[in-house]
């Protein structure tokens, strides 16, 4: 993207944002003509973008609205959007965490070793859902003793007797997402014309 291309991107974000910046101080547009002297059409136009934005419009506007010059003239910030790989090694099997917010579920890329094929079953507060990426899985929940393969997914309450381990003679990748408040992971899926129509 070219300089005036970027210039003219970022010119065109200024309407939208003052317009929010004044909707979130729970300011109307009559108020705001009041305070900085400038007519409530003037102010109309440059929230739809049919004012070329200056900065003698906008300093009175900012200074009314109690905020800062770049939040409204410059983009914000965006954070580098890739996980830290940060695997972590614990009775043979290794986790590596797919997520970096430390609300619920948390999601985790988990490698599970040929040898780990002894069940010991646990049960916790929580939910999980896991997918089998590659290998074979066993899982040994309350009275099921099931092989998935690559592909297939479960879901379980963990307050239930539970384990999963290697089924095969390689190691086993899967995905897993946890959460301790015991709530189940919701898949959307998109409705087809016969569902729609109550077929």
């Amino acid at each position: 993207m070219s300089t005036s291309q970027r210039v003219a991107t970022e010119l065109s974000q200024i309407a939208p944002r003052l317009r929010h910046a004044r909707q979130k101080k729970n300011v109307t547009l009559d108020e705001l003509s009041k305070v900085t002297g400038i007519s409530k059409s003037t102010l109309s136009r440059l929230e739809s973008g049919q004012r070329k934005p200056s900065l003698e419009l906008l300093l009175p506007i900012v200074a009314a609205l109690a905020l800062p010059l770049d939040e409204i003239v410059t983009s914000p910030r965006i954070e580098d959007p890739r996980v830290p790989q940060r695997s972590i090694r614990a009775d043979g099997r290794t986790l590596t965490p797919l997520s970096t917010h430390h609300g619920e579920p948390q999601a985790y890329k988990m490698t599970i070793s040929a040898t780990d094929r002894t069940p010991v079953l646990r049960a916790h507060a929580g939910y999980e859902w896991i997918y089998v990426l590659s290998g074979r899985l066993r899982l040994v929940l309350g009275e099921h003793d099931i092989v998935m393969a690559a592909g297939e997914a479960a879901e379980f309450d963990t307050k239930n007797p539970h384990w999963f381990g290697s089924a095969g003679t390689g190691p086993v990748e899967l995905l897993s997402m946890f959460g301790k408040q015991g709530e189940r992971i919701h898949l959307r899926a998109r409705s087809t014309p016969a569902a729609k129509s109550g077929a």
